[in-house]
Order: structure tokens, then C-alpha cells, then sequence
């Protein structure tokens, strides 16, 4: 076992240390070490862990030190490539807490570095509630140093959510204020039921919006109505957020409570299909060009572009062109 350890860690990582971070799983017939981020390092035979087992690694993990409040589960067969970020803060109505907000940036840091993953769902397990901000029964025992830096997290925590390469759908089907509208904010596109609820609500609780709302919202929406909303701390539907632009999509609700995650799934499988490297290299185009001059920006742009012209896709699509028919895109 020790000439194992040397040959997946290197001479510098101990057995003891890997010890701490490893644990058995079993994967039909074979046995697997698995890291504690659900990576695998070896399986018998050779079999690569499927992304339902790694998950499965995961939560076992995660059950051992406390209550999974945010999960990941990978689509397969046709949706493969759509990943969904899945809350499920249940008794809190995922509220922003301190192990909410640990679990959603360890899997954002592992979304971030793969490849394969082509779009990102963010949706709510919990019935009518997409994300109900901040958890305040923690913020309360917080002194002033204390508050101030757990909101600095929040607002890294947008800001990662925001930097994520490839497009991002918040799908809100329920309430989604304070912090929870903030984290919609963050992604690239947002989905709504008509009967959901939004709004940057924190002027009605003394505050300002501090994870990102006060400089996302102006930006979406315009300066004037963003000023209009926070200073009232007003609370939109569905319908008033699409003609305003804050979501993209809004639908009636349907009896399963999921009208809005269905909409989402819809705009992530129009997205599937086109080349992954020209959709990530759009999006930093896009997201970097907004903040500078447009002479800046048509810099970044061409940068952008020079990343695409070497890769296979292109090729791919050009031939694809050409023949006539639909193009088979690897992401390389």
C-alpha cells in the first residue's frame, strides 16, 4: 500500500496523511479510493467511477461530518453536459450559512476545472423557496468583525458563481431574496415561475445588499429602476422581473412545483449542442468587455477569438457546414 500511496501522491505526501482524505467505497465488484473531493485515484480493473457513484462518494463524506445542503447530480445520455447545482437547505430554506456556503464553493471549485461540463443549473429541492437569502439566527451571534468578513465570503461566493467558464441558468420557482436573488444575479441567465417572489430586500432590514446585488442589479436592469427597487426593498413576480429584464424566461407554474427548473433545463439544451469552447470564450468575451472602453474590449474580443481558431471545433463546424450536416462538437 505504501508504494501505492508514493506512486498516486509523490514522495513528499506520507501514507498517514492520504490516511486522513481517503476512504474505501464499493463500486460493484471492484474497490475504489476515492479522495474526499470525489475524485477517483484507482479502481479495480481499471473501471473509472461513473459521475452517480462519485456523488454517491460525496454524500457519504459529507453525512459523516453533517447534512448535505447542496449536492451536484450530472445528466446523462442526451443531457450530458448539463450539470445542476442542487440546494437543499430544507428546515432553512437554503439559507446562506456557513455550511451552505462551504459546500457550494467546493463544488463550484470543482466545476470550474472541468472541462466536460458544457452548462450549470442552479436550483431549489425545497418546495416555493429558490433561495431565501441570508441565514440571520447565525448572522446574530456574529459581533460587527465577524459579520463584516462572512459577508466578504458571500460576496467571493457570488463573484465565483460569476467567474465559472461556461453559462450558468439560476432557475427560481419560489422565493429568492437578499443573498438568494444575489446568487441569481451571479449567473449568466435566470428563469422564473410567475408566482415566484424576488427582490434585494435588505434596506427593510438596515442593511444594503452586500454580496454583489448593488453593483449586478444596476447593471441588469439599469441604474434608475435598480435604485427604485433596492431603496424600497420591493418584492417582484415573475411576470414584472421579465419586463424589467432581471430573468430571461418566465412561466405559469405547474403542479409540480418546477415550471421554472423546466425552463431551465429547456435553455440549457438549446445551449448543448454548440461548440463548448467558442460558448466559454463568448462568455469571457462578454463578461470582461462590459467592464472597459470598447476599444478595450475589442481587444478582448480578438483574444477570444485567436483561443478558437486553432481548436477542432472550429474545424468541426466549418466541415460540418460544408456537408450539410449537424456538427459533432468535442471541446477540443
Amino acid at each position: 500500500m505504501s508504494a501505492l500511496f508514493r506512486r498516486l501522491a509523490g514522495p513528499r505526501c506520507s501514507p498517514r496523511r492520504w490516511l486522513g482524505v481517503i476512504m474505501r467505497e464499493k463500486h460493484g465488484r471492484n474497490t475504489c479510493l476515492v479522495h474526499r473531493d470525489g475524485a477517483r485515484l484507482l479502481a479495480g480493473g481499471g473501471c473509472p467511477l461513473t459521475a452517480n457513484s462519485r456523488a454517491h462518494s460525496r454524500r457519504q463524506h459529507t453525512e459523516a461530518e453533517g447534512p448535505v445542503e447542496v449536492d451536484l447530480k450530472r445528466l446523462e445520455g442526451e443531457d450530458d453536459g448539463i450539470v445542476e447545482v442542487l440546494m437543499c437547505r430544507l428546515k432553512a430554506r437554503n439559507a446562506l450559512g456557513h455550511v451552505f456556503v462551504s459546500q457550494m464553493r467546493e463544488l463550484l471549485s470543482t466545476l470550474s476545472n472541468d472541462s466536460a461540463v458544457r452548462v450549470v443549473v442552479f436550483r431549489s429541492l425545497v418546495p416555493g423557496v429558490f433561495c431565501a437569502g441570508a441565514d440571520l439566527k447565525e448572522r446574530a451571534l456574529m459581533n460587527d468583525t465577524e459579520s463584516d468578513l462572512f459577508v466578504h465570503g458571500l460576496r467571493s461566493l457570488m463573484t465565483q458563481i460569476a467567474l465559472l467558464p461556461m453559462p450558468t441558468i439560476a432557475a427560481m420557482d419560489g422565493v429568492a431574496l437578499g443573498g438568494g436573488l444575489e446568487l441569481a444575479l451571479a449567473c449568466d441567465l435566470r428563469t422564473a415561475a410567475y408566482s415566484a417572489q424576488m427582490g434585494l430586500i435588505e434596506t427593510t432590514r438596515g442593511l444594503l445588499p452586500g454580496a454583489g446585488g448593488s453593483q449586478r442589479l444596476p447593471r441588469m436592469i439599469g441604474m434608475t429602476l435598480a435604485k427604485e427597487l433596492i431603496f424600497t426593498g420591493r418584492r417582484v413576480g415573475g411576470q414584472a422581473a421579465l419586463e424589467m429584464g432581471l430573468v430571461n424566461r418566465a412561466v405559469e407554474q405547474n403542479q409540480t412545483g418546477d415550471a421554472a427548473y423546466r425552463e431551465a433545463l429547456s435553455l440549457a439544451r438549446e445551449i448543448l449542442p454548440q461548440g463548448p469552447i467558442a460558448v466559454r470564450m463568448a462568455k469571457e468575451a462578454m463578461n470582461r468587455g462590459i467592464e472597459v472602453d470598447i476599444g478595450s474590449a475589442m481587444a478582448i474580443e480578438r483574444m477570444c477569438y485567436a483561443r478558437v481558431i486553432p481548436t477542432r471545433d472550429r474545424q468541426e463546424g466549418m466541415a460540418a457546414f460544408i456537408e450539410k450536416r449537424p456538427p459533432r462538437y468535442t471541446g477540443e
